[in-house]
């Protein structure tokens, strides 16, 4: 059994891949492969998409790649793998964002990613450890309850449509979009290889589901 990590180029993904390594090997949940292959990820059973730095230039380094972006959505759509997105993986599930200029995303979760509008309680970037609050159930969160600290860094959330897609919050001057997910996906605004119990436990909830 194969996780594809996806790399896009947009980023250090040393930590992602031990984070997942380590949590495959203390649960059987077989190789992690690094990779901007098409045909790795059409093979692989499940796939992840980390993303770090701006949406238009991830949206960009994942199309730009011949084949990733065609295989990515075989993967996911048709042959519905479980699919994890990280930060700004997750937030190119949305149906667009809002950086810099208006980008298309890959249309998962019908929600805009837009600016964390800053003021007293809210510095920009969110930088830092916060509490999630667990709106809805699902596997890849079993263990993972409100309260549970996840760590963040970014300036631009998922403004999610569909009530049922959003799964957990944070309070960051207000609620801030923490984790969404449908059908076999699922994404997470706060880095789970950085953020210690909890994102462990999601990483080998996520090595061990099989929707």
């Amino acid at each position: 059994m194969t996780t594809a990590l996806i790399d896009i180029g947009s980023g250090n993904l040393h930590s992602a891949q031990k984070a997942f390594e380590r949590m495959a090997a203390e649960g059987g949940g077989g190789e992690i492969v690094v990779t901007d292959d098409p045909g790795v990820v059409a093979r692989a059973e499940r796939v992840v998409l980390p993303g770090d730095g701006a949406f238009p230039a991830c949206r960009r380094a994942l199309a730009g790649i011949a084949g990733l972006e065609d295989a990515l959505r075989e993967t996911v759509e048709v042959r519905g793998r479980p699919f994890l997105g990280i930060c700004v993986g997750m937030q190119m599930m949305a149906s667009r964002g809002l950086e810099y200029e208006e980008t298309e995303g890959l249309g998962w979760i019908d929600g805009t990613v837009i600016g964390i509008e800053p003021g007293e309680e809210r510095k920009v970037p969110h930088m830092g450890w916060n509490d999630l609050a667990v709106i809805k159930a699902h596997p890849v969160l079993e263990g993972i309850a409100t309260g549970d600290h996840a760590y963040f860094v970014h300036s631009w959330h998922m403004d999610v449509a569909e009530g049922p897609d959003l799964l957990a919050t944070v309070q960051y001057g207000g609620p801030v979009t923490a984790i969404v997910g449908r059908d076999t996906m699922i994404g997470t605004q706060f880095h789970p290889e950085k953020s210690q119990e909890t994102g462990l436990r999601l990483i080998a909830n996520f090595l061990a589901w099989r929707p």
